[in-house]
C-alpha cells in the first residue's frame, strides 16, 4: 500500500473531512425540522424513541472502527495491512450480526422496556441498517490511512444526504398515503441502512482496485486494539447519543404514568424538538474550534514558534464564546424560534434549560479531542460514564414532578459534571490558564447587552404585530436572531477579549479579524 507522507496533502485531506464532517452534522440538525412537521410532536416523538438505537453504532463503526483502522494502518508496515483489515472486518462483522440479533429478535423487549410495544416495528427496521457498517468501517479507514481522503468525505455527505432524502420523501408519501406514524417511522429509521448502502457502493469504486493479498489475521491484540480505540475516539460523539437513548427508556415511561399515553407521546415530542436545536449550536461552537486540535499536537515537540499553550486556551475560549453567544441567543427567542420551527410554542421553557446543553458539550467535544491527543483515555471515559448514571438518575428523580422540564434539568446535571470534571482533570495533566477573569467579564457584558438589545426590539415590535401566528414568529425569529448576534459580536470584538492574531489562526477568522480592526482602529495588533 503506497502511503502518501506529504504534510501539505494530509492537512489538504483533513480540512476536507473537517468539511464534509460539518456539511453532515449541519444536516443532521436541519432535517428534523421538517419531519417534526410533516410528522407532528407524536410522530417525532416515535422516531426519536428509536434513533439513538441505529445512532449509537452507526457512530461506533462507521466513525470510531474507521479511525481505529487508519490509526493501526498507519503504524504497521504495508505488508502488515492485509492481516489488520482482515481481523478488523471480522471484528467489526461480529459485531454487526449481534446489534443485529439484539434489535431484530429482541424488538419485542426492547420497545416493552420504553413502554410502547408498536415500536418494535422501527427497531426491526433498524436492524438492516447495522449490515452495512462493516465493509462501510473498512473501506473508510483503509483509504484515510492511505491519505485518500476525498473519496471519504464524499462518501460521508453522500450517505448522510441520501439518509435525509429517504426520511422527508418517505415520511410525506406516508403521511399523504394515510398510513400510520408508525409506518412513517419505519421509514425513516430505514433510511439510514439506505444512505449507508450508497456510502458503501460510492467507496468501492476507490477501494475494489486496490486490493491487498490475504494475510493471516493478527488475533486478539489487534482486536482488542480496534474495540479500544474505536471505543475512545468516538466516545465524545457518542455521549448525546447516549442521552438520548437513556431518556428513550425513560422519559416517555415517566411520563405516561402521570398523563396518560397520547399526552406523554406528545410531551417526549415537544421534548426532542430540543435536539436540532443543540446539535446546531454545537456545530456552531465547535467547527472552528476542533480545527486547533491538531495545531496543539504539532506545536507540543517544537522548541519555537507559537506555544501549544495558546492554541489550547483559544479552542476554549472561542467554543465558550460561540457557546454561550448560542445558549444565550436561543434563550432570549425560544418562543418565537419554537413556533417558527415546531409550529406552537408548547415546552418553550424545557427547550430553555435544555439549550444550555450546548455550553457543557462543546467544551465536552473540545476537552477530550485535547486530552485524546495526549494519549488520556481512560479517565475521561470513566467522567462520562458517571454523567450518565447522573442523567439516567436525575430523569427518575425529577421527571415525574417536573416533566419534560425536569428531563431537561437532568441532562444539565449530567453534563456540566463532565464538563465540569473535564477540566479539573485536564489542568491535573496540564496546567495552563485557559482564559482570564476579564474574558468572563465581558462575557457577560456581551450577553447583558445582546438581551437588552432583543428585549428592547421585541417590546417595540411585538405590539404592532396584527396577531401572535406564526408569520408573526417568523418575523421575530428572523429579525431578532440576526440583531442579538450582531451586538454580541461587536461587544465581543469591541473588547477584544480574543485578539486579532488569534482570530487569524482560525479557519475564516479573518473576517472577525477585520470587524475588531475597525472597531479598533487605534489598538495595535497583539
Amino acid at each position: 500500500m503506497k502511503v502518501q507522507h506529504s504534510m501539505a496533502s494530509f492537512l489538504k485531506g483533513a480540512a476536507l473531512l473537517t468539511l464534509a464532517g460539518f456539511v453532515v452534522k449541519l444536516l443532521s440538525a436541519v432535517y428534523r425540522v421538517p419531519f417534526q412537521n410533516l410528522v407532528g410532536d407524536e410522530g417525532f416523538y416515535i422516531y426519536q424513541q428509536v434513533y439513538p438505537f441505529v445512532a449509537i453504532f452507526g457512530i461506533w463503526t462507521s466513525y470510531g472502527f474507521a479511525v481505529a483502522v487508519s490509526k493501526l494502518l498507519a503504524e504497521h508496515q504495508s505488508v502488515e495491512h492485509a492481516g489488520i483489515l482482515r481481523t478488523a472486518f471480522w471484528l467489526i462483522a461480529i459485531i454487526s450480526a449481534c446489534a443485529f440479533a439484539v434489535l431484530y429478535l429482541g424488538a419485542g423487549v426492547l420497545a416493552g422496556w420504553m413502554g410502547d410495544e408498536a415500536l418494535s416495528g422501527l427497531l426491526q427496521a433498524g436492524a438492516f441498517a447495522v449490515v452495512f457498517m462493516a465493509p462501510l468501517a473498512i473501506m473508510k479507514g483503509r483509504l484515510q490511512a492511505t491519505g485518500n481522503m476525498a473519496p471519504v468525505a464524499s462518501a460521508q455527505v453522500t450517505e448522510q444526504a441520501v439518509r435525509v432524502a429517504v426520511i422527508l420523501i418517505g415520511a410525506f408519501a406516508a403521511v399523504s398515503s394515510g398510513l400510520s406514524l408508525y409506518a412513517a417511522g419505519q421509514v425513516a429509521i430505514a433510511a439510514a441502512g439506505a444512505g449507508a448502502l450508497a456510502a458503501v457502493l460510492l467507496l468501492w469504486r476507490s477501494y475494489g482496485g486496490n486490493k491487498e493479498r490475504p494475510a493471516a489475521s493478527f488475533g486478539h491484540g489487534t482486536a482488542k486494539k480496534l474495540l479500544f480505540t474505536s471505543v475512545s475516539v468516538s466516545m465524545s460523539s457518542l455521549l448525546l447519543v447516549l442521552f438520548q437513548l437513556v431518556d428513550s427508556f425513560t422519559v416517555y415511561r415517566l411520563l405516561e404514568q402521570q398523563l396518560g399515553e397520547q399526552a406523554a407521546m406528545e410531551q417526549k415530542g415537544i421534548y426532542d424538538r430540543a435536539q436540532p436545536l443543540v446539535q446546531f449550536g454545537i456545530l456552531l461552537a465547535t467547527s472552528l474550534t476542533l480545527s486547533l486540535v491538531p495545531l496543539i499536537a504539532r506545536t507540543m515537540n517544537q522548541k519555537s514558534g507559537r506555544s501549544p499553550e495558546l492554541y489550547a486556551s483559544l479552542a476554549f475560549r472561542v467554543s465558550v464564546l460561540f457557546a454561550v453567544a448560542a445558549s444565550a441567543g436561543l434563550t432570549l427567542v425560544m418562543p418565537y424560534v419554537n413556533e417558527t420551527l415546531f409550529k406552537t410554542r408548547e415546552g418553550s421553557f424545557a427547550l430553555i434549560i435544555f439549550n444550555w446543553q450546548i455550553v457543557s458539550m462543546s467544551l465536552v467535544l473540545v476537552m477530550t479531542a485535547i486530552l485524546y491527543g495526549f494519549g488520556k483515555i481512560r479517565v475521561p471515559a470513566l467522567l462520562m460514564f458517571i454523567g450518565l448514571i447522573l442523567k439516567m438518575a436525575g430523569n427518575l428523580w425529577l421527571v415525574p414532578g417536573y416533566g419534560i422540564t425536569g428531563a431537561a434539568l437532568a441532562g444539565n446535571i449530567g453534563l456540566a459534571f463532565i464538563a465540569s470534571a473535564l477540566i479539573w482533570y485536564f489542568k491535573k495533566v496540564w496546567a495552563i490558564q485557559f482564559a482570564r477573569v476579564r474574558f468572563y467579564s465581558w462575557l457577560i457584558v456581551a450577553s447583558i447587552a445582546m438581551a437588552i438589545a432583543v428585549y428592547g426590539y421585541e417590546a417595540c415590535v411585538v405590539p404592532l404585530m396584527p396577531g401572535t401566528g406564526r408569520l408573526e414568529a417568523i418575523f421575530i425569529t428572523l429579525t431578532a436572531v440576526p440583531l442579538g448576534a450582531a451586538v454580541f459580536l461587536v461587544v465581543a470584538a469591541k473588547s477584544r477579549i480574543i485578539t486579532e492574531r488569534e482570530w487569524y489562526i482560525i479557519p475564516f477568522g479573518r473576517r472577525l479579524a477585520a470587524l475588531q480592526l475597525a472597531l479598533n482602529p487605534r489598538k495595535k495588533r497583539s
